[in-house]
């Protein structure tokens, strides 16, 4: 098989201007010449062309990788275990970086002006900012969102500190009341219920009783908030829940 200038260079994705650079610095030279002179490239040809992309791609100068290709020594295998091996490197560090970028850019759309290393001290694996794209979605044109967004802007890694302490404080004492066969429509676990809408309205954004007994019907309607209540008491899921919108019907009525 052969191949002229034009056509190898569509099938690298390179340009004909680059093959006619690497043939005067005699990185790739094709393998003959046809009787009007034109360049003709073979199969070898190809290979090394690929070789030399590849370590291009990697970030090695030119004069480097005649080096390693020119070495009467080197192994055509040895050079494909290398680049797989640097290459693998290069996705590692890419996806790293793209988890980077993308938990940055979930963060401040979130309004979350903490570091990395200070939203992993206050949330662990756990970070908000992760379902924020599916939340503005759903509330971006409310005003609870934008009011959310005003306060979380605001808040310092201190303040965030305190509130996921207190969110952690009173999933503790539901997951007690219960434990210990405390009816959930209970003025206990009212009680209870009413704090977190206050720590609602207090933290991100005015929770009124209805809107509170919306996010209580989510807790069992949406699996990811019931794994998050499930992880700490089986049952806290519905428990809470339930006593969410027996509050807010006490409130309303």
């Amino acid at each position: 098989m052969s191949w002229t200038v034009g056509e190898l260079a569509r099938l690298a994705g390179v340009t004909v201007r680059t093959l006619h650079h690497y043939d005067r610095i005699g990185l790739v030279q094709p393998s003959d010449r046809t009787a009007s002179g034109y360049r003709s490239y073979g199969v070898r040809d190809l290979d090394r062309l690929q070789q030399v992309l590849v370590y291009r791609e990697l970030g090695f100068p030119l004069e480097e990788v005649a080096t390693l290709l020119d070495d009467p020594d080197a192994d055509p295998v040895a050079h494909l275990r290398r680049q797989l091996r640097l290459l693998r490197e290069r996705v590692e560090r890419t996806r790293a970086m793209v988890a980077a970028v993308e938990k940055e850019m979930e963060a401040r759309q979130m309004g979350i002006s903490l570091t990395p290393e200070e939203r992993f001290e206050v949330f662990g694996s756990h970070d908000p900012a992760r379902y924020d794209a599916e939340a503005e979605e759903r509330w971006g044109d409310t005003e609870a969102w934008s009011q959310s967004r005003r306060r979380t802007a605001a808040m310092s890694k201190e303040d965030w500190l305190r509130v996921t302490a207190e969110g952690a404080d009173l999933e503790r004492r539901f997951a007690a009341a219960l434990g210990s066969g405390v009816p959930a429509d209970s003025a206990t676990a009212m009680d209870l219920a009413e704090e977190h809408r206050q720590q609602i309205s207090r933290n991100f954004y005015d929770c009124p009783p209805e809107v509170h007994a919306g996010l209580g019907r989510m807790y069992v309607d949406d699996e990811r908030f019931t794994a998050h209540y499930e992880r700490i008491a089986p049952g806290l899921a519905r428990y809470v829940s339930s006593a969410v919108q027996a509050n807010a019907g006490r409130r309303s009525g």
